[in-house]
């Protein structure tokens, strides 16, 4: 059963930068497209950016395109997720899962506060 870890948050200023870190372990990373999601408080969980098993594009949502930059070391079975010009409607725990077939197991995520 494969398991996510999420890294990395914090409490930064607006227009600062973070990099967020995710690390799977007990499955075959390698051959996942993976992806980077995010919930808000009273909000539902919604998509941030993806990338393919072997890195060669990358899509985003429409909110963070320009500023959020996923990456992806499969030597390292991690995945990152580099944001920058952070604004306080970026706040938010950060999850990794597979993207387009998310495992039923979501790691604990990571706590991205942006203050204004």
């Amino acid at each position: 059963q494969v398991q996510l870890v999420e890294s990395g948050g914090g409490l930064v200023q607006a227009g600062g930068s973070l990099r967020l870190s995710c690390a799977a372990s007990g499955g075959t990373f390698k051959s996942y497209a993976m992806g980077w999601f995010r919930q808000a408080p009273g909000k539902e969980r919604e998509f941030v950016a993806a990338i393919p098993y072997n890195g060669d594009y990358t899509y985003y949502a429409d909110s963070v395109k320009g500023r959020f930059t996923i990456s992806r070391d499969n030597a390292k079975n991690t995945v990152y997720l580099d944001m920058n010009s952070l604004k306080p409607e970026d706040t938010a725990v950060y999850y990794c899962n597979r993207y387009g077939e998310p495992f039923n197991s979501w790691g604990p995520g990571t706590q991205v506060t942006v203050s204004s």
